[in-house]
């Protein structure tokens, strides 16, 4: 969305405009907005301040609050490992590390060919499966560091195909 295309800022007014007469609208159309492009640039805000007379600052606060929001792109497959306590105690950390040490980014990062997103989280709510991470919502129960590869490459195939 580098340079905003026409139909897509069309869009995003529309959505904007489906929700002004809600009392607290930026959270509901910044979740839209999310599930649509998949992330929310500077440019978009913009757009939605433009159209809620809500200021970029606060609206860009927002969305740098909010975990499930994002400035940048994220990858098909969306990496997230749980270090929460459980996870944490049993060796999350060191699963995160391998995943960012395979794929050569960190946490927050997306691979340059766009495939993969790693993300820490502060629990997935699989405490009894600890550790545990979850790609696009599909969770791995009771990692291991010997595991990550073979993760990695089961969907670099699935990408290929």
């Amino acid at each position: 969305m580098a340079a905003l295309q026409q139909k897509a800022k069309e869009q995003i007014v529309e959505i904007c405009r489906k929700y002004k007469d809600e009392p607290t609208p930026l959270m509901v159309i910044l979740s839209e907005v999310q599930t649509e492009y998949g992330y929310i640039p500077l440019e978009v805000q913009e757009v939605i301040s433009e159209e809620t007379h809500i200021p970029v600052a606060e609206i860009y606060g927002v969305v740098t609050f909010y975990s499930f929001f994002s400035l940048k792109p994220k990858g098909k497959y969306v990496i997230g490992v749980c270090l929460g306590t459980a996870c944490y105690v049993k060796g999350s950390q060191a699963i995160i590390d391998k995943f960012c040490d395979l794929l050569k980014i960190q946490p927050g990062e997306t691979t340059e060919d766009g495939l993969f997103t790693i993300s820490a989280l502060r629990c997935i709510g699989a405490c009894s499966l600890a550790p545990a991470c979850s790609i696009n919502g599909k969770v791995y129960p009771t990692l291991t560091v010997d595991k990550v590869q073979g993760i990695i490459d089961e969907y670099k195939k699935e990408a290929s195909v």
